[in-house]
């Protein structure tokens, strides 16, 4: 029988944390909680649960889930959500029957729809994509150094029916400042790689109506979905100014934390440059 390790990662997230962790005791025949040191109760839900809690400090995704592989020792794969997320119905079947079907292949996508919900207002699906959730453990490589969201090698994969559920954004404000921050890890990462930037002219606009119109977020959300469609292209634009402006003396100095493998350091200068950032941006 196909075993799975389930596991969150998850800082001060009492208001979606509990229906995350039920969703992946529905599927999985282990489940670890790795807190990143949570003061708001989060603690408190998964022993209500009975899962197992393993504190360990922020030092950035890839850090936090090498982590969490390494207390699911002897799975066979590997399956995650995120602390804002859970599953559909019907998941614990789709789960019977990837078991029965004999797994091989390194990794497996599922389709993760975002919703978006600001200030009260009724919830609107923004966008539905596909990624990576399920990985065979001896593939589950992450390492300190992938501080960026889900940054994973391309493998073999499939697709299997399965929809994650994901509250992508209750705040307009908030989804622009993780959409930057985000943004500069990544060029952070680039330019330690070398990697140039590339031509940004037009990329925003794409990403935009490929959200609000190709994906029909405008049709469900109105004008807070265009919204929503405008702040979250502003990423693909602004991870290019960042790796452009290579220069900036905070830049460098990210750069260099990462480098000498200090990623605390590196999240300490992604909050600064987003807070400089955000001073002088607007929504629109």
């Amino acid at each position: 029988m196909v075993t799975i390790g389930g596991y969150v990662i998850h800082g001060n997230s009492a208001g979606t944390l509990g229906l995350c962790l039920d969703s992946l005791l529905s599927v999985c025949d282990r489940v670890v909680a790795i807190d990143s040191e949570s003061s708001d109760g989060s603690a408190l839900l998964s022993s209500e649960r009975v899962v197992e809690r393993v504190v360990f400090p922020w030092r950035g995704f890839g850090a936090a889930r090498a982590r969490a592989v390494e207390c699911l020792p002897g799975v066979d794969y590997i399956f995650f959500l995120d602390a804002d997320e859970w599953l559909s119905p019907g998941a614990p079947e789709v789960f019977a029957r990837f078991r029965a079907s004999h797994p091989t292949l390194p990794q497996y996508k599922v389709r993760r729809r975002d919703w978006v919900e600001i200030h009260g207002r009724k919830r609107f699906s923004l966008r539905t994509e596909t990624r990576v959730r399920i990985i065979r453990r001896d593939c589950a490589t992450w390492t300190p150094s992938m501080i960026v969201h889900e940054s994973m090698p391309r493998r073999v994969s499939q697709k299997i029916d399965l929809t994650v559920e994901h509250l992508f954004s209750t705040s307009i404000e908030k989804t622009l400042g993780k959409m930057n921050q985000y943004a500069f890890l990544w060029a952070v990462c680039a330019a330690a790689h070398q990697q140039r930037a590339r031509f940004t002219l037009g990329r925003r606009p794409l990403h935009f109506v490929r959200n609000a119109f190709l994906k029909g977020a405008l049709w469900r959300g109105g004008m807070d979905a265009i919204r929503m469609s405008w702040v979250v292209a502003r990423y693909h634009a602004e991870k290019y100014r960042y790796l452009r402006a290579s220069r900036d003396p905070l830049f460098q100095d990210a750069v260099s934390a990462y480098k000498a493998g200090d990623y605390p350091r590196v999240f300490s200068f992604a909050a600064m440059a987003t807070d400089s950032t955000l001073r002088g941006a607007t929504v629109a």
